[in-house]
């Protein structure tokens, strides 16, 4: 038997609200909700254990800005935090873990600073550093998703890899915050390459089936944002899945 695919709730923050973006266009911005704290507790009730918490002005700001949040979330709820955006320095990342991170994710880090990046691995080891391997086009990108590069996705990771990694978020921007169901043919091609590797799922999630077909592939984990602050994916359906 199989372990079911992890789902992971996706909180983003801007100025301390829980919002989503479209495709990481900070123009196109819809707030959720003014307090995360409470959906993270609505999370917890129904049989969630993770939480992917990213500070969208950090990811901007280039160092960490929301970390009162993830204190705040940390410390009222027992959901395992993986944190990311806008870590760029040895000192963001300890704010980041003793705000209560369990996890962080490095994506623009590790193209633009490598070594950085390769230091924290050493440091905290592979369960505590995911790396982001964000793509456009089979291409990463980073910055906020504001800037291409010519780094295939595949090469990107297996690079790491080797170096140590082992678990790692992809997020299709094209689909992001768009609901039109994720790259399945992405995720099984990095499955397929490099099988050591966990893979998490992001971007595009639209319905309780795109979760299931995911399942079905055996991807370990999937980040789900817009379709369960719209209600295309309801807490309900997540927590029976759970049990």
């Amino acid at each position: 038997m199989n372990k079911k695919i992890e789902i992971i709730p996706a909180i983003d923050l801007i100025d301390g609200k829980c919002v989503r973006l479209s495709q990481g266009d900070y123009n196109r911005k819809t707030i959720y909700n003014e307090h995360p704290l409470e959906v993270a507790k609505m999370f917890e009730a129904a049989g969630i254990t993770r939480l992917h918490l990213v500070d969208l002005d950090g990811a901007k700001a280039k160092h960490i800005v929301n970390h009162k949040v993830l204190e705040t979330i940390s410390t009222k709820t027992d959901l395992i935090i993986d944190f990311g955006g806008g870590l760029k320095t040895d000192n963001d990342l300890e704010i980041a873990f003793n705000s209560g991170a369990k996890m962080v994710t490095g994506g623009s880090i590790a193209v633009k600073n490598r070594d950085t990046f390769l230091s924290w691995l050493e440091k905290y080891g592979s369960e505590k550093i995911i790396l982001g391997a964000d793509a456009k086009d089979g291409n990463i990108a980073v910055s906020g998703w504001q800037e291409s590069t010519q780094l295939p996705v595949i090469d990107f990771i297996s690079a790491f890899h080797k170096k140590g990694v082992s678990k790692v978020i992809s997020t299709d921007i094209s689909r992001d915050g768009m609901l039109t169901g994720p790259a399945f043919e992405l995720y099984q091609k990095i499955m397929d390459t490099l099988p050591g590797i966990e893979i998490i799922a992001s971007g595009g999630i639209a319905t309780m089936g795109d979760i299931l077909k995911l399942d079905e592939m055996e991807v370990p984990g999937v980040i789900v944002g817009k379709a369960i602050y719209e209600n295309r994916i309801s807490l309900k359906e997540i927590e029976e899945f759970i049990v």
